[in-house]
């Protein structure tokens, strides 16, 4: 079951979020120099949004770069991480930015930080807009973050559902109920799938 567009309701507007990557900038900026040493990786493709304004608010002798992992399906995190394509640029030496929309178990963070980390950047810095720390299954350390959340499926500023809803200039996120039965649903079925499994032949 896909919910619809009805079942979310509004979580940060366009202009708490526009205000947010401002300040992030600014931070990033002051501590990450010289700006012509710091390659900003996207991860494609919930970064997207973030990352086109996030980059708009350094210096402009940033240099850009994208990267793609998959490890949603559907609401939830698969907890299988997918390479699917690489950078396309050295990193050595540099200081590097992962730009990620949102760090939700960890896991496709952690991924991300041991295949850079043999690469030997100078440094190996994370920003993500969204953090949700009760999902957390792998401890990565998220050196800025836009906004702490609840957990609870969001969507709009580049974060879809089933590719959907991306282009939203605001966040918003799943009605709590709604995420209830959709996560009880979602058990049962995996219940009954083992059940069956089990079954003696003939049963």
């Amino acid at each position: 079951m896909i919910p619809r567009f009805e079942d979310f309701e509004p979580l940060l507007t366009e202009g708490e979020i526009a205000a947010r990557v401002r300040e992030l900038g600014a931070e990033i900026a002051r501590e990450l120099k010289p700006a012509s040493e710091l390659v900003v990786v996207g991860v494609l493709k919930g970064s997207l949004v973030f990352m086109a304004d996030l980059i708009r608010a350094l210096p402009p002798e940033v240099t850009c770069d994208f990267l793609r992992v998959s490890s949603y399906e559907g609401t939830e995190s698969t907890g299988t991480v997918r390479f699917d394509f690489d950078l396309t640029q050295p990193i050595t030496g540099k200081h590097v930015l992962i730009v990620e929309d949102i760090v939700d178990t960890g896991v496709t963070m952690h991924f991300l930080l041991e295949a850079l980390q043999v690469r030997h950047p100078k440094t190996l810095k994370i920003a993500a807009l969204l953090d949700k720390p009760a999902r957390r299954k792998r401890e990565v350390p998220v050196d800025w973050k836009g906004f702490t959340i609840e957990d609870r499926f969001v969507i709009g500023y580049g974060l879809d559902l089933e590719g959907r809803y991306r282009n939203l200039p605001y966040i918003a996120a799943l009605d709590r109920k709604v995420q209830s039965a959709l996560r009880t649903a979602a058990a049962e079925s995996q219940r009954v799938k083992v059940q069956t499994v089990d079954l003696p032949r003939g049963a």
